[in-house]
């Protein structure tokens, strides 16, 4: 037996100043993110235009480096902005649990982008290093350098926060690229004060630093992203979704509890097990109430399936069957 309906626990829920899942929360966490992000890049695009135009003027290859990683660090607002937007559509026959996984592909273009400016960074500097040119307007570069910093400082809190608050894997990635992104572009400042006491290998030296700054960034965020692609969640949440469960009056045990993400969304499976000999009703009763205590006390969770089992068969090693035939198949099982 399992409680399915969604709409049912909100109707008949005493709490009537807020409600739980995927509709009011979902809604305003697509908003909130694509608002975020429509700033991120405003903010971002402003700062690689300034530096744009620092190097036509100065011929400084950290800075190009810098700005070709603030202009994919822009770019990437497009496929964030995608994935919130389709995200907000409804769930239909077709895509039953609506678009949320959207926003993984979101973070795996991410990662191409960031991995791109890299390998684009590094060619650079790697040329320049072989082929030096003179470097000017050494203080427009240092000024574009600091810009260049706190553009960056500002987007990454903003992302960070923006992300924490309504769960996004994605938004949290790309700010934590954006921080980085912001240190880099304050050893363009070293760079330019090490042209300037006469070494002029310091500019494709902090080009190279930059590049590999970023590859840094593209295996810390790959490795978040495909983690979630794959399904993956911290085992942390499975504790505190049990730790929820158990104290409520009913249930004996906790047997198996499953979670997965769909964009920002997290949804959970659990089986619990009662008495074999409560009614129909009971149980159900019983199943609401789980499901009403999850939604409460654990993050991000936007749905729950609660799965009833009898305390003499509890676990999903009774819901199997064993070899058997029908409809002229051969001999099968249903682990």
């Amino acid at each position: 037996m399992s409680d399915h309906s969604h709409s049912e626990s909100h109707s008949e829920h005493t709490h009537r100043a807020h409600t739980h899942g995927a509709v009011d929360p979902s809604i305003l966490s697509t908003e909130r993110g694509i608002w975020a992000i429509k700033w991120s890049f405003v903010v971002l695009f402003a700062t690689a235009i300034f530096q744009v135009v620092v190097v036509l003027l100065s011929g400084s290859v950290a800075l190009l480096a810098d700005t070709i990683h603030n202009i994919g660090d822009a770019a990437t607002a497009v496929p964030l902005w995608v994935a919130f937007t389709l995200g907000r559509r409804k769930p239909s026959k077709r895509f039953t649990y609506g678009l949320g996984r959207v926003e993984d592909l979101a973070g795996v273009a991410i990662v191409l982008i960031i991995l791109m400016s890299a390998l684009v960074a590094g060619y650079l500097s790697i040329d320049r290093f072989l082929h030096p040119q003179p470097v000017e307007y050494l203080w427009a570069v240092i000024i574009a350098s600091v810009i260049g910093f706190l553009g960056n400082e500002a987007v990454a809190i903003f992302r960070i926060k923006v992300g924490k608050e309504i769960g996004s894997a994605a938004l949290i990635a790309d700010g934590y690229h954006a921080r980085i992104d912001g240190l880099t572009s304050l050893a363009v400042l070293f760079g330019a004060v090490g042209v300037w006491l006469g070494y002029p290998l310091a500019d494709p030296i902090v080009g190279l630093v930059i590049t590999a700054a970023i590859l840094r960034i593209v295996w810390e965020s790959g490795r978040a992203v495909f983690t979630r692609l794959l399904d993956g969640v911290d085992p942390e949440v499975l504790d505190e979704i049990k730790q929820a469960v158990k104290p409520i009056q009913g249930v004996h045990d906790v047997t198996e509890v499953r979670v997965r993400w769909l964009g920002h969304r997290l949804h959970a499976e659990i089986n619990i097990s009662v008495s074999p000999e409560l009614s129909v009703e009971k149980g159900h009763e019983i199943a609401k109430e789980v499901r009403h205590q999850v939604l409460h006390q654990v993050r991000y969770l936007s749905n729950a399936t609660i799965h009833i089992d009898p305390l003499n068969a509890s676990g999903e090693e009774h819901h199997g069957f064993g070899e058997h035939v029908h409809d002229n198949l051969p001999a099968h099982s249903h682990p």
